[in-house]
């Protein structure tokens, strides 16, 4: 359980960075999203899934 907080409110922290320290590229981002096809967008969605499970793996396997 705590691993599941810690996972969390490390990706608070990066989203609360990404809106505080730069908004307008935030805003840049979102537009170019909108301006892409949904089969794009579900596709980028699904690599940044497969690499988060990539990251979840090697942190297992060195020790976390």
């Amino acid at each position: 359980m705590s691993l599941i907080l810690l996972a969390l409110g490390l990706v608070m922290i990066f989203e609360g960075l990404v809106y505080a320290l730069a908004p307008s590229l935030l805003e840049r981002m979102l537009e170019a999203l909108r301006q892409m096809p949904e089969a794009a967008v579900r596709q980028i969605g699904f690599l940044v899934i497969v690499g988060g499970l990539i990251f979840v793996w090697v942190a297992f396997q060195i020790g976390v």
